[in-house]
């Protein structure tokens, strides 16, 4: 027999064999994939709306708070595009200077957020994610005077409607719990970074809807009850 020969024979003795052999290849294949359960969670499973608690008690017992409400989309129990409303209040009346500060006006905050546990679809959530917030509000102050020693007299100073805006960004982290059918409950912490803004014409404000007390970087947090729907 010929080299020539030989090899050939080997090649079809091992084609033959490789035939043989594709069908318990394919049956194994079969048996593991069987042992993967498919992801059957709906795209779009659902909506949430939410009402933040911990604002509301800060504005009732400070001079500066608000009131916000959150609507939350769920993509497969892991994602989760976040639109947050609401209303920044302040009223208050420095006593070192004695100059009074208030504004009420609307801010919104877009993001999503992303579900980091392993088992998605547990009653427990721990999320993390960002945010982009802006407003555009105005403000009133007012100062009783000061008196003219030269002229006599008391010079008052203030103004109202100083028209002001800002844009910021956030990186969040949070937990969430059902706690009884649809309710949940959860935490949100959040470090807040301003991009661009203007103050107006007097320099720095004192409060910024939505975001707090004015200044560069800023840690906030929420205290969100929602409801599946």
């Amino acid at each position: 027999m010929t080299r020539l020969a030989a090899t050939c024979i080997y090649i079809s003795s091992l084609a033959i064999s490789l035939l043989f052999a594709l069908p318990l290849i394919a049956q194994s294949d079969k048996v593991i994939d069987a042992g993967v359960e498919p992801d059957t969670t709906a795209w779009l499973n659902g909506f949430a709306v939410g009402f933040d608690l911990a604002g509301l008690g800060q504005y009732a017992i400070s001079d500066y708070g608000q009131i916000e409400a959150q609507l939350r989309v769920n993509l497969r129990d892991r994602y989760f595009p976040v639109l947050e409303v609401g209303i920044g209040k302040a009223s208050h009346d420095d006593i070192v200077t004695l100059i009074s500060y208030s504004s009420s006006a609307p801010y919104f905050r877009i993001g999503a957020d992303y579900n980091l546990m392993k088992n998605k679809h547990d009653i427990y959530r721990l999320y993390g994610g960002v945010r982009y917030g802006f407003t555009y509000f105005k403000y009133d102050f007012s100062h009783p005077g000061v008196e003219d020693r030269y002229w006599g007299g008391v010079a008052e100073y203030g103004d109202n409607g100083v028209s002001c805006h800002y844009h910021w960004a956030e990186l969040s982290g949070g937990v969430d719990a059902k706690i009884w059918g649809p309710i949940h409950l959860g935490w949100t912490v959040r470090y807040r970074k301003r991009l661009f803004y203007n103050n107006g014409e007097y320099g720095n404000v004192w409060y910024v809807p939505g975001y707090g007390k004015s200044g560069n970087t800023r840690i906030g947090y929420s205290f969100m009850i929602s409801l599946d729907i």
